[in-house]
């Protein structure tokens, strides 16, 4: 009894996870509190980070919302951090929380019109290339003026909506059938080859807006949530911070427009995959069946979805509340007029966004062990001891480092405000204080993309459930980033030395 109750136990725990991922948390949960003993906190911090990044690069495998959380409670445990220091981490983030809670849940209501506009451009661009700019573009556009993570939650929906249309054809489903297009069974043998090309084309087009969202979020105020805090500390408004990083905006991103075009060309680092025809083909007929079937009522909430749209991007251009505030009015307002009365038809809304708002508190803990154990202290006392234009290029890349290992928001915060206090002790003059501000902003916005745990939006598509339909992980997202990375932050660094 006491055997078949243990295998029942280890069966059960994490799930279908493989067996050496089990164990391999096991060992960390086993290991950590003799690392704590043998190495002292500091290194034994510098541990829990490398283990949770490693629940990330494996989400896969497992979701890292319960190996991270085990790391995270285990963390708590044994005093590396205190629930007080992650309820405050939580309290100083909960603007990103309010957003995943409410603008991803709104995003969700417009996805028909989302899906009817995109489909019409999938199949209106037939240059693969021309398309990639396009989402790049857009997306950097849209992310100037509203967060990235509202943006990257919009392409997800669109994705995921065109993964399914064609799922369904490829699995010789009727429209009006049940259909999990999570289930590959029953996919036709002739289709599957197209449908994993479908996928390395949906890879393209979400890594390419998804840097796409750092381009746009470097450049303007509301582009991340960073760059709120920069401002205010440094007294910039709307303009002048839009000003204030023309010099490092506009060439990152030309650079990054040109990184599409010569990774589309060359077919590098798993770029260049085409539509397939029998995708189009789907596309076109989908279209012409919708268009068909377009009553009064299918009408009028493409109208409202259309409304909430244009009320959504002035509101947030705007700031004229907190992001997800606004999205909470774009729950309320897409569905009162569109019928949606019933609490179940609400809560699939929340399906989405509800775990990873679980998983980046989660990580709010890891962010809590870095700041009670020090982590990045001797990174920072280093850079803030340089002097002059020395000290610039260090910034830049050391909090682009930091960024890329934790949260970007996170690392600014602490830069920013030493930066700051600098200025207000008299150490630093008023124009080093607006140059050092820079490249805090620039180097925790671009640097940053180099991994999915840096930015929210990259953290937020990795466990998406998008993620797994288009076999995009931890270490794919890596290497497609990688060619962006080393051209961004060459150009972003070169822009802070000579322009700046």
């Amino acid at each position: 009894m006491v055997r078949e109750y243990s295998i029942a136990l280890a069966r059960n725990f994490l799930g279908d996870a493989p067996r050496w991922y089990k164990m391999t948390i096991v060992a960390f949960l086993a290991l950590n509190p003799l690392f704590l003993l043998a190495l002292g906190p500091f290194a034994t911090g510098w541990i829990f980070v490398a283990e949770f990044i490693f629940t990330l690069a494996m989400a896969l495998k497992c979701y890292p919302l319960q190996p991270g959380g085990l790391i995270a409670i285990e963390a708590v445990v044994i005093g590396m951090t205190s629930p007080e220091s992650v309820y405050h981490e939580t309290q100083a983030n909960f603007a990103v929380i309010l957003l995943l809670m409410f603008m991803v849940a709104g995003i969700y209501f417009m996805r028909e019109l989302l899906l009817v506009v995109f489909t019409k451009l999938l199949v209106a661009v037939r240059s693969k290339l021309l398309l990639s700019l396009t989402f790049t573009g857009v997306a950097a556009l849209l992310s100037a003026f509203l967060d990235a993570l509202t943006v990257v939650a919009v392409i997800i929906a669109v994705a995921t909506g065109l993964y399914a249309v064609y799922h369904r054809f490829a699995s010789n489903r009727a429209v009006d059938d049940d259909h999990d297009h999570e289930d590959d069974e029953l996919v036709n043998d002739p289709m599957r080859g197209d449908l994993d090309r479908f996928r390395h084309f949906l890879r393209n087009i979400m890594m390419h807006a998804a840097v796409g969202t750092a381009l746009g979020g470097l450049a303007t105020l509301v582009g991340e949530p960073q760059n709120l805090l920069i401002g205010e500390l440094v007294g910039w408004g709307f303009v002048e911070f839009l000003l204030q990083m023309l010099p490092v905006s506009i060439p990152v991103l030309i650079v990054g427009l040109l990184t599409t075009v010569v990774l589309e060309k060359t077919r590098w680092f798993g770029y260049g995959a085409e539509l397939p025809a029998s995708v189009r083909e789907v596309m076109e007929r989908w279209e012409r069946a919708e268009a068909a079937k377009s009553g009064p009522r299918r009408r009028a909430r493409l109208t409202v979805q259309a409304f909430t749209a244009v009320a959504l991007v002035a509101a947030l251009a705007l700031h004229l509340a907190e992001v997800g505030l606004i999205g909470l009015m774009v729950i309320v307002i897409a569905t009162s007029f569109n019928g949606v009365i019933h609490e179940h038809s609400l809560g699939h809304a929340f399906g989405e966004a509800l775990p990873f708002t679980a998983l980046l508190v989660t990580f709010f803990a890891i962010v809590a062990v870095i700041n009670d154990q020090g982590l990045f202290t001797p990174v920072i006392d280093l850079v803030l001891a340089q002097d002059g234009p020395q000290q610039l290029t260090w910034l830049f890349i050391a909090s682009g480092v930091l960024s890329a290992i934790s949260d970007n928001v996170f690392v600014a915060t602490v830069y920013i405000t030493e930066v700051a206090n600098a200025f207000n002790a008299g150490t630093i003059d008023r124009e080093q204080f607006e140059a050092l501000a820079i490249a805090v902003n620039a180097g925790t916005n671009v640097p940053s993309i180099a991994t999915p745990n840096g930015q929210a939006a990259f953290l937020f598509l990795l466990t998406s459930a998008l993620a797994p339909l288009i076999r995009l992980g931890y270490v794919q997202m890596l290497w497609m980033a990688l060619p962006y990375t080393i051209t961004m932050t060459t150009t972003g660094l070169l822009a802070m030395n000579f322009l700046v």
